[in-house]
C-alpha cells in the first residue's frame, strides 16, 4: 500500500457542496460512515463551498456531494481522479422512487405571473454559473423555446438557492429555478416559504447531484463505502440518517446517467445571458 493510500484508510475526510440546509444530514451520513466501517472520518465545513471543491480536486478531502453540472465537467477532465459512487432517491411521490430532482420555477405569491413566458423582461436571480437546477436548466429551457438573448431584463447572481428565495421573498427580483430538494426542505423548515411564494413551471426531471470519491481512495475502500450506502435503507441506524436528508436510500449510477445534462448544457453555451 502506497503512502498515500494508508493516510487515506486512516481519514477520510467528507464535503458538500449542496445547500446550507443539507449539512447537518451531511455530517450525520460522515458519522455513520465512521461508526460502520471502523475508520475516522472528518466532515470539512464551515468553509465555502468553493474550497470544499477545490480541495477535492487538490486531493485533500475524499468524498463530496456535489451538483451534476460540476460533476460532468470534472468526469471529462479528471476521469482518471473521479469517481461515482452513490446517488440518493429523495423521499416524495414527485420522484417516484427514483435518482431525479426539478428545478421549480418560483415567484412572490403576489406577483401576477401565472407560466414560464409571463417572465420575459422580468427580473431573474441565479444561485451561481455552475449549478445545473438553478442555471444551466433554465438556459437550456430557453434555449427550447429559441429565445437566445434578451428574455430576462437582467440576471442577478444571488449566490445561493435560500440567497435567491430570500431576493423573491423581498421582492428584490421577480423569479428563480430552485432545486426541488432545496426548495422542499426550505418550506419545512421556514412556513413563510409556501406561504409567500408560489411554483409557476417545473423544468426537469434532471439526474440527481451524485456523491463521488477520489480515486486516491483505495479500490476496496471505495467498494466498502460503496456497499454501505447501497444497504443503508436496510439498517435501522441508516434510515434514521436517511430520514434527516429526506432521502429514500441510495443507488448506483453510471455516467451515462449525467448525458442529459451534458446535452442540457450543450444547448444552454448558445443561450447569450449575463448577471446584471
Amino acid at each position: 500500500m502506497s503512502r498515500v493510500e494508508d493516510r487515506v484508510v486512516k481519514l477520510l475526510k467528507i464535503a458538500s457542496c449542496m445547500a446550507e440546509n443539507t449539512e447537518p444530514f451531511c455530517r450525520a451520513l460522515a458519522r455513520y460512515i465512521q461508526n460502520k466501517i471502523g475508520i475516522a472520518t472528518e466532515y470539512v465545513g464551515d468553509i465555502p463551498w468553493q474550497e470544499r471543491e477545490r480541495m477535492f480536486d487538490a486531493g485533500e478531502i475524499q468524498v463530496l456531494w456535489l451538483c451534476g453540472l460540476p460533476y460532468v465537467h470534472k468526469a471529462e477532465l479528471f476521469r482518471t481522479q473521479v469517481e461515482l459512487l452513490a446517488v440518493p432517491v429523495p423521499v416524495g411521490r414527485r420522484y417516484e422512487n427514483r435518482p431525479v430532482y426539478f428545478s421549480d420555477v418560483v415567484v412572490h405569491r403576489q406577483s401576477p405571473y401565472r407560466c414560464f413566458s409571463d417572465l420575459r423582461g422580468r427580473t431573474w436571480a441565479f444561485n451561481e454559473p455552475r449549478s445545473h437546477s438553478g442555471y444551466n436548466v433554465v438556459r437550456a429551457h430557453l434555449a427550447g423555446l429559441g429565445a437566445y438573448a434578451g428574455f430576462f431584463a437582467s440576471a442577478v447572481e444571488s449566490g445561493a438557492h435560500v440567497n435567491s428565495l430570500r431576493m423573491i421573498l423581498d421582492r428584490r427580483v421577480d423569479c428563480a429555478a430552485i432545486d426541488s430538494t432545496v426548495l422542499e426542505w426550505a418550506a419545512q423548515d421556514q412556513p413563510k416559504i409556501s406561504e409567500h411564494l408560489r411554483v409557476i413551471e417545473t423544468l426537469g426531471p434532471s439526474p440527481i447531484p451524485p456523491w463521488v470519491v477520489s480515486k486516491s481512495v483505495p479500490v476496496h475502500r471505495r467498494r466498502t463505502i460503496r456497499n454501505l450506502l447501497l444497504d443503508m435503507h436496510c439498517d435501522p441506524f441508516g434510515m434514521v440518517t436517511l430520514n434527516e436528508g429526506r432521502i429514500a436510500r441510495f443507488v448506483a449510477s453510471d455516467d451515462h446517467d449525467y448525458d442529459p445534462i451534458r446535452r442540457m448544457a450543450q444547448a444552454a453555451a448558445a443561450v447569450a445571458l449575463q448577471p446584471a
